[in-house]
């Protein structure tokens, strides 16, 4: 089967600035390969400063890799013109860690929800409200609550908004980085079984960015490990947790004190 998503060496240089001297390059990204396929889950798993963050952004159209290649439909995204991007970026949506930087929460929650719609162009007032509201009930959010301001929201229900917001243009891959590290152990089951529902329901694509080793076991089929900007480690999920062979997912393993393995679908496959 064709993968939805294929990433071919992709490199992203930034230019560092010092006191003394000219800048120097900063090497976020250095040669990052994989593909995913439709209707799976792959954990991009590794600390804080690996390039986890900068490849979601690649991936999203959000900024222009250096060089190296993006497959998505048939096309290579990081060679594409910025109208063919447009067109491309509702398809490929991303939520970010904080939800409550990245909505505006003097805004009701429907007019949040509604308003990719609106910047699309799609359907009238009615049916963009309509469809808003049947989204917010199926990420456990009552439309009862649409019109009040998404300031009154707590965290978890907040980043169902976001998952919300998301679901609106019916993209084929949702990129969750680190969307879930901000919530409470129990808030973050409760959206980790929501996204396992949807995914079972759409036929989503996940790419999960986490440093979160028990949540990667939980919903990814596949786990891939960053260091220093490259995949050092990339497997189906059971191998790469029985069986490390980097030491840098040794080291992401031993920060979880214990890990259940037979309680999560992903470690009976």
């Amino acid at each position: 089967m064709e993968p939805v998503l294929k990433v071919e060496n992709l490199v992203k240089r930034y230019a560092k600035r010092i006191l003394v001297g000219p800048p120097q390059d900063f090497l976020a990204l250095d040669g990052v390969s994989f593909a995913v396929s439709s209707r799976s889950t792959l954990a991009i798993v590794g600390e804080s400063g690996s390039g986890k963050s900068t490849l979601a952004s690649c991936i999203a159209c959000l900024e222009a890799p250096t060089s190296g290649n993006i497959w998505f439909e048939g096309r290579n995204l990081a060679h594409s013109a910025e109208s063919e991007l447009r067109k491309t970026r509702p398809q490929i949506q991303l939520i970010f860690p904080d939800p409550a930087s990245s909505l505006n929460s003097g805004w009701s929650i429907l007019e949040i929800v509604a308003e990719p719609l609106a910047l699309q162009g799609k359907l009238g007032r009615k049916e963009r409200e309509l469809l808003a509201c049947s989204l917010l009930e199926r990420v456990g959010l009552s439309a009862e609550i649409a019109a009040r301001p998404a300031s009154g929201l707590s965290g978890g229900q907040r980043q169902r908004l976001a998952i919300a917001r998301a679901l609106t243009l019916d993209p084929k891959i949702l990129i969750l980085d680190e969307a879930l590290s901000s919530l409470d152990c129990s808030t973050q089951a409760q959206i980790a079984n929501l996204l396992l529902e949807l995914q079972d329901t759409l036929g989503m694509t996940f790419l999960f960015i986490t440093h979160d080793l028990t949540m990667a076991a939980h919903l990814a089929d596949e786990i891939a490990v960053m260091s220093a900007g490259r995949i050092v480690e990339h497997g189906p999920t059971p191998d790469v947790l029985r069986n490390p062979s980097h030491e840098a997912t040794r080291q992401l393993l031993a920060a979880v004190p214990q890990l259940p393995r037979s309680s999560w679908p992903a470690i009976q496959q």
